[in-house]
């Protein structure tokens, strides 16, 4: 029987600390750190972190939905980011690293709304909830030396995650260990 793969594309600040949650998980075929939402074709990092290509910092998931879910992606994906930020993500400021769902599909913009609405309704947080449900566009590889970071350059993957306040955060706000 043939995998019937799918796509899951989430913004959450920086990429660098994005992929690591989601990589190698069982049904988790691959996890790449790239750039939409924006205007600018084949933009490159130094273009995307002016600020001024509207794109987002994403990693783009691709996903066996028999092994791991959709939702089990949401679940995940919430507890790495601060949902109430509006102007970027811990130390990370500017319009490329806020936070955004790109859904794929209507089943997963639906899920993903469902989701959204169920953040809010926890009162977890005293702000409003910013992160967008969008429809997903191009999506574009950053660079190679900006994938799976967390691997070739633990040390300062670790020090970012510390550093921006990611870390303390999570462990705050969604009372998990990171």
């Amino acid at each position: 029987m043939k995998n019937t793969y799918k796509k899951a594309t989430f913004a959450g600040g920086c990429f660098w600390c994005m992929v690591k949650p989601f990589d190698e998980l069982p049904g988790i075929e691959k996890v790449v750190s790239g750039y939409t939402g924006g205007s600018v074709s084949n933009p490159s990092y130094n273009e995307v972190k002016t600020g001024v290509t509207g794109h987002y910092e994403a990693i783009q998931i691709t996903y066996d939905p028999s092994l791991f879910t959709y939702e089990s992606l949401l679940n995940l994906y919430w507890p790495q980011i601060d949902p109430t930020d509006d102007g970027g993500q811990f130390f990370d400021r500017g319009s490329q690293y806020r936070t955004a769902i790109f859904y794929h599909d209507e089943e997963q913009k639906m899920l993903a709304e469902k989701s959204l609405a169920e953040i809010e309704q926890t009162s977890r947080f005293k702000a409003p909830i910013v992160t967008k449900v969008l429809s997903a566009s191009i999506f574009y590889e950053a660079e190679e030396e900006h994938q799976k970071f967390y691997k070739k350059e633990p040390e300062r993957y670790e020090q970012e995650r510390e550093e921006s306040g990611r870390k303390k955060f999570i462990e705050e706000n969604w009372k998990t260990k990171v």
